[in-house]
């Protein structure tokens, strides 16, 4: 009999009582007719264009991405965000070059400068302490990096972040563009922004040079589906379409493609009735879960206070803090009593991600979920030693001290020792729990306590440490003869 455990598994799974507030964006349903995957599988084959030399069929489909987005010029990407984030960062510099980039930038970014051997400045965004949420980018401090590196080649900013908080990209493109430097804005979580106007723009719309957009993530379009988008002048398109050919596979998938194809058409025809509708649930999904007296809805006006401009409202951000809930915990809770899964958990939240593909049933479940939760198993702890005070990994974003580049550590002779005796050593890898990918430390930076007992305590809690050689986190790779 033919071993297909993983087919097998997807199968029971897809068919189960489970529901997915996380990715991919289509929720597994069937918004648009998208038949056997298999009979839409192909190569190159006349008549279908080539993804690396679109003149045909697929310069249309991309001409229609762009029309939807408002971009001068849009392409598709079969390997996820990533690979925009890849080229668009290797398009935009010079080997050994400088970039602005926010801390809390996606690991593909840090990938990205140690691909191009780049020198690395960054911009620390504001935080909200208590439950460990990274928030908006301080325009003013911007304006200082920029008068102090006026040689910067490139600005790379997340909005909106993984929890959903948008900075002032308007701010920003008016800032960089009196320096002539070119913007790139990560807005995977945002593909779906500047469809309705309950929702944040696009910043495609505001100006920004470079957009990149997880379809998947937010839309109704396969795993690794992706857009990005090019505008003006100031980044050098030539050369970022011929880090796309570098950084996207050879065979690029037709099905994937036409899953990208397919969600636009959706959007061009049907988004004011879709996003109407999603709209009006999440406003009463909102509304309902603002009245929880133990567990807290993150609100817009949280996003506010720490330098965000808007909040997306499809990121449902459940804190724990004060309760005798962790992140995991609920997380747990709902994934085993109520067959809920999140689409990440940290030690201070849950985070459930929605989209137009979202379900009446599915709204439901959750919302009655957490009123129980909050109602029956959630205890408001007084005694701030015994309740959950702890919000991990993120807690503070602080710059860590950097002896030498991402790429001149990777140079360097490495060796393994306790995590718990790494402190005042240079690490020789990355950290970062997964999701969101956002490094604790990266490669060239001082280990100190604070990032430790951020480790222990998502390690403690369950959460996921990625990144180190040691998949049990109990060691950690770090410069030989090199100590602060």
């Amino acid at each position: 009999m033919m071993n297909r455990d993983l087919y097998t598994r997807l199968k029971a799974y897809g068919s189960s009582d489970f529901y997915g507030f996380h990715m991919p964006g289509h929720k597994r349903q069937m918004l648009y007719p998208f038949d056997n995957p298999m009979g839409i599988d192909i190569t190159e084959i006349d008549g279908f264009d080539n993804l690396h030399h679109a003149e045909g069929i697929l310069m249309e489909a991309q001409g229609r991405a762009a029309a939807l987005y408002g971009s001068s010029e849009t392409h598709f990407l079969v390997n996820g965000s990533t690979a925009g984030l890849l080229s668009a960062i290797a398009g935009c510099t010079t080997r050994g070059g400088k970039i602005i980039m926010a801390r809390n930038c996606h690991k593909a970014v840090y990938h990205a400068a140690f691909l191009n051997e780049l020198e690395v400045i960054y911009w620390m965004p504001q935080m909200d302490t208590v439950n460990g949420i990274n928030c908006g980018l301080p325009v003013d401090n911007l304006k200082k990096l920029l008068e102090k590196n006026p040689e910067t080649q490139a600005i790379v900013m997340t909005s909106p972040t993984y929890d959903g908080v948008v900075s002032n990209v308007d701010k920003v493109v008016e800032i960089v563009h009196k320096c002539g430097i070119p913007l790139i804005v990560d807005e995977a979580h945002g593909a779906h922004f500047g469809f309705d106007p309950r929702f944040p723009g696009s910043s495609v719309g505001k100006g920004a040079d470079v957009v990149i957009h997880s379809l998947h993530k937010t839309l109704p379009s396969m795993t690794q589906t992706a857009l990005i988008h090019l505008n003006g002048d100031l980044a050098d398109r030539e050369k970022i379409r011929r880090y796309l050919s570098i950084y996207q596979t050879s065979s690029p998938s037709y099905v994937l493609m036409s899953s990208i194809d397919s969600c636009i058409g959706l959007l061009n025809e049907r988004k004011e009735e879709l996003f109407d509708s999603f709209c009006q649930k999440l406003t009463a999904v909102r509304d309902q879960l603002g009245q929880m007296e133990k567990l807290r809805l993150f609100t817009k006006e949280d996003a506010i206070k720490r330098e965000g401009v808007a909040l997306d409202p499809s990121k449902l951000l459940i804190t724990t803090r004060g309760t005798d809930l962790n992140g995991k915990e609920l997380s747990s809770l709902l994934r085993e009593k109520y067959h809920l899964e999140m689409e990440m958990e940290t030690p201070g939240y849950v985070l459930a991600l929605t989209s137009i593909a979202d379900t009446e049933e599915g709204f439901q479940r959750l919302t009655q979920a957490l009123m129980e939760i909050d109602g029956q198993s959630a205890v408001i702890v007084e005694d701030s030693q015994t309740g959950n005070t702890d919000t991990g990994a993120g807690a503070s974003m602080k710059g860590n001290e950097t002896v030498m580049s991402i790429w001149q550590a990777d140079q360097h002779r490495k060796k393994s020792v306790p995590l718990g005796e790494s402190s005042g050593l240079v690490s020789g890898e990355f950290v970062y729990q997964y999701p969101p990918g956002i490094p604790l430390i990266a490669p060239g930076e001082v280990i100190n306590g604070e990032i430790l007992e951020q480790i222990r305590l998502a390690k403690a809690q369950g959460i996921n440490v990625q990144g180190m050689k040691d998949y049990t986190a109990e060691s950690i790779e770090i410069l030989d003869d090199i100590r602060r």
